[in-house]
């Protein structure tokens, strides 16, 4: 599982430089169109991936492994929701993102089997308590990731522009 965590940081890294490189193609204006999509545009669902794993981050922080990669995370302001705003440039997300996959991947390796194996406690938005698998919640972060930027694929392809084999396989030694 340790080297499926490292795995996932890679391939999570890799594939969003391939989404903000393909996404820097569109047409003044496409990043932004009201595509129907979940989050709206493009750009809304890019954003709406720098909230979430900014919050969960920021939750994992509490881990009581105090891992030394995530300290950086427990300094970032706090999103005020799923759709919080980290600029209204592609460049001003694109900063944040590199900034949160540099944090991921420093992690990964940090992270143990005991530290899976824990019982995680932490607070929705709303503020309800929550006591799960740290594991399982790990890797809910990874497919919450791996979900959304498969609709950022559509979202390109529909405006023209192929991100390329996006398939996990590729990743896998």
């Amino acid at each position: 599982m340790i080297e499926h965590i490292a795995l996932l940081a890679r391939y999570n890294a890799d594939m969003n430089q391939k989404l903000y490189d393909a996404a820097a193609q569109l047409p003044p204006g496409e990043l932004e169109a009201d595509r129907k999509a979940f989050f709206g545009s493009l750009f809304g669902t890019m954003n709406h991936l720098l909230a979430a794993d900014t919050i969960w981050l920021k939750r994992f922080s509490t881990h009581p492994a105090d891992f030394p990669a995530l300290q950086a995370a427990k300094a970032l302001p706090q999103p005020s929701g799923l759709t919080h705003s980290f600029g209204d440039t592609l460049p001003a997300l694109r900063a944040h993102r590199e900034q949160l996959d540099a944090t991921i991947l420093e992690w990964a390796p940090q992270i143990t089997a005991a530290d899976l194996a824990h019982t995680f406690e932490y607070r929705s938005m709303r503020g309800d308590l929550y006591r799960k698998h740290f594991g399982g919640v790990l890797l809910h972060f990874f497919n919450h990731q791996t979900h959304h930027r498969g609709q950022a694929s559509t979202l390109l392809t529909q405006a023209g522009v192929d991100i390329g084999i996006t398939d996990l396989l590729l990743w896998v030694p």
